[in-house]
C-alpha cells in the first residue's frame, strides 16, 4: 500500500518522519525520495537483522537518515535521545515481515519445520516454545482464543497439554501437527491452514504486539506536530480495533455521559480521523502480493490546538 501511505502521510519536503517498522526500508526509501535536503527520516526496528540491509539501502541519503534498534514502544524516548521533539508523520506497518516469515529458523511459519521461536527481537527472553511448554492449558486456551480468534482454542490447548507430557513441543512442525489433529476433519476441509490462527496468537503473545501497539500510539499522538499524520497498516481485526478505537477516542469532543445538559469533562479533541473507513489494497496489489489482502490502513491528523 505504498501509494496510499504516501498520500495519507502528506509529506512536506522539510519534515521529520518516523518509520516505526523499518523492515526492508521500502516505505522509508519512498518517503526519503519526497523529502528535501532538510527532511529527516527516523527508522525503528526491533529486529537487528533488518537494520544492516536497511542501512545499506538508505546509505545514499546520508545524514538525513537515523536508524535505531528499538521497538516502537520506545518511540518517545528514542526521539528525545536523538534531539527531536516533534515529527510531521509516523508510520506503522504492523505484523510479521516477509523476511521473518520466509526465514524458517525464525520460527514464524508453519510451512517448514524449525525451532519454535517467533521472537521479532531475538534478544527477547521468551520464545513460543516457552509458552507452549510452560503455560497452564487454560492460559494457552485463552491466548489462542483471544489473539487468534480460534473457535477450537480449548481443544487445541488440551491437545498441546497432552502432547507435551510425552515429549517437549519445540518445533513449528510438531506444533502444526498437534493443531491439525486437534481440529475436527470437517473444519479443516475449507479455509486457511488449520494452524494459522494458533501461530498468530502465539506470535502476538510472545512479542506483546497489542500492548506495544497501544502504548506506542499514545506516544505518537504526543510527539506528532500540528497537522502531523499518524498512519497505521494493520493485518488483523485485533490490531485494527485498537487503532480505530484509539483514534476515535482522541478525536472525541466530549466524554460526558449522554443526557447531561452541559459538558463537564473538558475534553478537547487532539486528532481528526482522516480515514472514516479503513483503506484496503487494490485488486492489482493483492494479485501481486497476496499478503496485502488483509491490510487495512487508517490515518489521523494532529490538531493544531496541541
Amino acid at each position: 500500500m505504498l501509494r496510499e501511505v504516501l498520500e495519507y502521510l502528506k509529506i512536506i519536503p522539510d519534515g521529520k518522519y518516523v518509520d516505526c517498522t523499518l523492515g526492508g526500508a521500502g516505505h522509508s526509501c519512498a518517503i526519503l525520495e519526497r523529502l528535501g535536503p532538510d527532511g529527516v527520516l527516523i527508522g525503528l526496528d526491533q529486529d537487528p537483522v533488518a537494520l544492516p540491509a536497511a542501512e545499506e539501502r538508505l546509505a545514499p541519503y546520508g545524514e538525513r537518515v537515523k536508524l535505531v534498534h528499538a521497538n516502537f514502544d520506545q518511540l518517545a524516548v528514542t526521539l528525545e535521545r536523538i534531539g527531536i521533539q516533534k515529527v510531521n508523520g509516523i508510520l506503522y506497518d504492523l505484523g510479521v515481515s516477509s523476511p521473518q516469515l520466509d526465514t524458517a529458523e525464525r520460527g514464524f511459519s508453519f510451512h517448514a519445520d524449525a525451532p519454535l521461536d517467533m521472537r521479532m527481537d531475538p534478544g527477547s527472553p521468551v520464545t513460543a516454545a516457552d509458552l507452549v511448554s510452560d503455560l497452564p492449558v487454560p492460559e494457552l486456551a485463552h491466548i489462542i482464543k483471544a489473539y487468534g480468534e480460534e473457535r477450537w482454542a480449548g481443544r487445541i490447548a488440551a491437545f498441546i497439554g497432552e502432547a507435551r507430557k510425552r515429549v517437549p513441543v519445540t518445533t513449528t512442525g510438531h506444533l502444526a501437527e498437534i493443531v491439525k489433529n486437534a481440529i475436527p476433519a470437517a473444519a479443516r476441509r475449507t479455509g486457511p491452514h488449520p494452524a494459522r490462527r494458533t501461530f498468530q496468537a502465539l506470535r502476538i503473545a510472545v512479542n506483546n504486539e497489542l500492548g506495544v501497539l497501544e502504548d506506542s500510539l499514545h506516544q505518537a499522538v504526543k510527539v506528532a506536530a500540528a497537522h502531523g499524520r499518524i498512519c497505521v497498516i494493520s493485518y488483523h481485526s485485533l490490531e485494527d480495533r485498537i487503532v480505530k478505537d484509539l483514534f476515535r477516542n482522541y478525536a472525541l469532543h466530549c466524554k460526558c455521559p449522554p443526557g447531561l445538559p452541559i459538558c463537564r469533562c473538558g475534553v478537547v479533541p487532539q486528532l481528526e480521523v482522516v480515514t472514516r473507513r479503513p483503506v484496503t489494497a487494490t485488486e492489482a496489489e493483492v494479485a501481486e502480493n497476496p499478503r496485502s489482502r488483509s491490510a487495512k490502513l487508517r490515518a489521523a491528523e494532529k490538531l493544531d490546538s496541541f
